[in-house]
């Protein structure tokens, strides 16, 4: 089996990788420390399970599990989850995930979990891997035929008449980035999803990548199937999930396969004149995934532009958008929340000051003084010391 990792947390990724390794059962373990890693690693191998992180910088394990089901129908997706996040855990299961597995990660649960489901997958391809191979090795071959013929390029001998009988009326459409030199292999991987899903869902088709920044899709709409209906949950999606502008250009219904080229080429002569779309960022996402992560993760370092990364805000843009959301400013909040911690905390006699100091994130005995009497108008000793 191949098996995929997905932490930020390199402690957490690299311990699991070397359980798995040092089990003797001769999985081969990949890791990624992101999403836009994850999805380089889903390209160049076959996966066969994924264990991911569910808060991590950027796109977030369950959002990164929704855009890949499509592409990757036949991957395990397994949740590693800290207790305060089992209601996502709960939830990316309900999305399709195969379990969970909560942190602190034991070693014989994981290894139980992989081996349940290395049977369940070689129970399948005992049944369907002659016809996997088959059906995979024809859509590989049918998508680089249709990327040649839609470039232009001379596709030679190669006979695309039965893929043209499956499609005698289809529709072409194209995204384009406006990315300048910007890395957008998770861009690319995600629009590629979604584009495969969406024409799945209305129809059938294929999507294949043009270049970097364009990928193509063609359509063939069930009926009674609208092509404003598809543009629209493709717009949709792509405002919530791409952290950068992009247009979606698309043809009328089409007859003839040699038309596709001179069409490709209009799509591409046009974002030199049209309007991109701009990503609305998901804000309520974005901040209900902050504030979850400023609960897990109160007594670290929190600053300001190290939470608004981990969301893909502007540091500015996040400030403004978070006192909008929960009626805070974003420092009050933290500040707020670590002190209601060391109250409870405070609460033991035996912990000394500096223990409940540092469980709450702060390094400075006289510092961690100052804020809680400003908060609360009593030094944590007096707090300590009232009458119950």
């Amino acid at each position: 089996m191949n098996i995929l990792i997905v932490d930020d947390e390199s402690v957490i990724r690299e311990g699991v990788k070397r359980t798995i390794e040092r089990s003797g059962s001769g999985h081969k373990v990949f890791v990624a420390s992101s999403a836009d890693e994850a999805a380089e690693a889903l390209d160049r191998h076959s996966v066969d399970i994924v264990l991911t992180d569910i808060l991590m910088p950027g796109m977030d394990g369950l959002e990164f599990m929704k855009v890949s089901r499509g592409k990757y129908p036949n991957v395990r997706w397994v949740v590693i989850s800290a207790h305060s996040e089992f209601a996502y855990a709960q939830k990316a299961v309900q999305l399709g995930a195969r379990d969970y597995i909560l942190k602190p990660i034991g070693k014989k649960n994981l290894m139980e979990l992989i081996a349940a489901l290395s049977g369940e997958i070689e129970k399948e391809r005992l049944h369907s891997r002659e016809e996997e191979f088959i059906r995979t090795s024809l859509k590989y071959l049918r998508e680089a035929v249709f990327q040649r013929l839609a470039a232009g390029l001379d596709i030679g001998k190669l006979d695309l008449s039965p893929f043209m009988e499956a499609h005698p009326r289809f529709r072409l459409l194209m995204v384009t980035m406006d990315a300048g030199s910007k890395n957008v292999h998770l861009e690319h991987f995600i629009i590629d999803n979604v584009l495969t899903e969406l024409i799945g869902l209305h129809g059938s088709g294929l999507a294949v990548s043009l270049d970097r920044l364009s990928l193509l899709g063609l359509v063939t709409l069930r009926e009674g199937v609208a092509m404003e209906t598809l543009l629209g949950e493709v717009k949709r999606h792509l405002k919530h999930y791409l952290k950068i502008p992009f247009q979606v250009h698309h043809s009328e219904e089409l007859t003839d396969f040699k038309k596709v080229p001179r069409i490709v080429a209009q799509f591409r002569q046009a974002p030199a004149s049209g309007t991109y779309v701009s990503f609305d960022g998901g804000s309520d996402r974005a901040i209900e995934v902050a504030l979850h992560f400023i609960d897990s993760h109160y007594n670290e370092d929190l600053s300001l532009e190290k939470v608004a990364s981990i969301v893909f805000l502007n540091p500015i843009y996040f400030s403004q958008l978070f006192k909008q959301k929960t009626g805070q400013g974003y420092k009050e909040y933290v500040i707020s929340l670590r002190m209601e911690h060391a109250k409870r905390l405070l609460a033991n006699p035996d912990l000394k000051l500096a223990d409940v100091a540092e469980r709450i994130g702060y390094q400075d005995v006289r510092h961690f003084t100052q804020v809680f009497r400003k908060k609360f108008e009593m030094t944590p000793t007096e707090y300590r010391s009232r009458p119950l």
